[in-house]
């Protein structure tokens, strides 16, 4: 960390943690012309997230004048009131040397510099902000937006000051609506532009040890994600026995003699998924290899299948079936299906069991229950990646609670159920033929 930006918290009189001074080692590093632009801070509860955030902002604020910063936080009468906690806890060193104005929610320090205060119950109230210019944002609780959402956000993050980068700040747990993008855009998928420091409760040395207490004592979904910031779970999630550590493997060589299929869910703007799956002496079956690409036509994806099975060492004559949606075989008004294109392509479609409910309960039972000591029957190569980051993912269906909630992708293909419905297709493929590996 540069020792004047530790001397800016000292004059600020603002008590930064370990984790809290990482993540803003982080944010002084946006200064440089290869350092990132997007830094998010968190994921357990209790990990001081509220704390840094004002304290990175007013320490940004202090050291460049003529800032102009926007924090935005859900609004409610607890937040307001923890703000106003805050500011002493934060800003205590420099008291009287900057002015806060409640009735429009701004924070202006003796240099000029601004920190506005956006206050928002639902998604569009943030659409005030929108069209404006912001050196640097910050958004509490990230996951509450939607994916689009934030990059709206992220088009007012712009500034014309010399020697200014400008850069948005973020803090969330796992969960929420936001839950897919935010662990994609931060945890699974980041690069040099995006920086994620975690921190947890134990992290933050002011948590009584009642809070603590109760962290601790909570069970499921809920330890794992608040406790732990585990980012394979989330409220509401479907498939809350998923185990990144236990279901995701290191590939092998399949041998000959196990059972081999494939599975495929078609789409064009949505993605079009495709397994390699495989089934050894004692049930339990494996992804072996994934195809997943979106905007592709047919023979482009046939070819990337093929080539997927040849890798593998897999021939035509050795699948066992090869099953796709029932969508691959509704008819055209020239009268051919998708699947007769496939079968041009030496590719031959099977229709799919494509029951949700029953499938959904099928996926449950082979992922086991690791709390129970239940073992897995299902595992996934770890370069089947769009299935290792869709299963942790999948929400409930609130109108069906027996089944995951459909999701489509967003414009920008993130997101989705796809990796799920070809896998899900797959999975029944070996459920409804271990009576008789059999296929027409």
């Amino acid at each position: 960390m540069p020792r004047d930006q530790l001397t800016n918290f000292l004059r600020l009189g603002c008590i930064m943690q370990p984790r809290q001074l990482a993540a803003s080692a982080a944010a002084r590093r946006c200064d440089a012309p290869d350092g990132p632009t997007e830094l998010g801070y968190g994921g357990a509860r209790g990990g001081g997230k509220s704390h840094w955030l004002l304290g990175q902002l007013a320490e940004d604020c202090l050291r460049y004048p003529g800032l102009k910063c926007l924090l935005l936080r859900k609004v409610g009468k607890a937040l307001a009131e923890a703000f106003f906690d805050l500011l002493p806890k934060v800003m205590g060193g420099i008291h009287g040397q900057y002015t806060y104005v409640p009735s429009n929610s701004t924070l202006t320090f003796a240099n000029g510099s601004r920190i506005i205060i956006g206050h928002f119950q639902k998604e569009s109230d943030i659409d005030a902000y929108l069209g404006l210019e912001y050196d640097v944002i910050g958004v509490e609780e990230a996951t509450t937006l939607t994916a689009q959402k934030y990059v709206d956000i992220r088009t007012c993050c712009r500034s014309s000051k010399p020697n200014w980068r400008p850069r948005t700040y973020s803090t969330t747990n796992p969960g929420n609506i936001g839950h897919a993008w935010y662990k994609e855009r931060f945890i699974t998928n980041r690069d040099a532009d995006r920086v994620f420091i975690p921190a947890t409760a134990d992290d933050n040395a002011f948590n009584n040890p009642e809070y603590r207490a109760i962290l601790d004592s909570l069970t499921g979904w809920r330890l794992r994600a608040w406790r732990y910031g585990d980012w394979d779970i989330a409220a509401g999630q479907f498939f809350t026995n998923f185990r990144r550590e236990l279901h995701v493997i290191k590939p092998f060589v399949i041998p000959d003699d196990w059972t081999v299929w494939g599975a495929m869910d078609y789409g064009f703007h949505h993605y079009t998924m495709a397994y390699l799956l495989a089934e050894d002496g004692d049930g339990n079956i494996y992804h072996v290899a994934e195809h997943g690409e979106r905007g592709w036509l047919i023979p482009d994806n046939a070819a990337s299948i093929n080539a997927m099975f040849e890798r593998h060492g897999v021939t035509a004559n050795r699948l066992k079936t090869f099953v796709a949606g029932t969508d691959v075989f509704a008819k055209k008004e020239d009268g051919i299906t998708i699947a007769d294109k496939y079968r041009a392509h030496s590719i031959v479609l099977k229709p799919a069991t494509t029951n949700r409910i029953n499938g959904a309960a099928e996926y449950l039972a082979r992922l086991g229950n690791p709390d129970a000591g239940r073992a897995p029957r299902m595992f996934m190569f770890d370069t089947c990646t769009r299935l290792i980051n869709c299963i942790p993912s999948l929400q409930v269906d609130p109108n069906r609670p027996e089944d995951v909630r459909k999701v489509n992708v967003d414009d920008d293909g993130r997101g989705g159920d796809d990796p799920y419905d070809a896998s899900r297709y797959g999975i029944m493929a070996a459920t409804t033929a271990n009576l008789m590996w059999s296929f027409g």
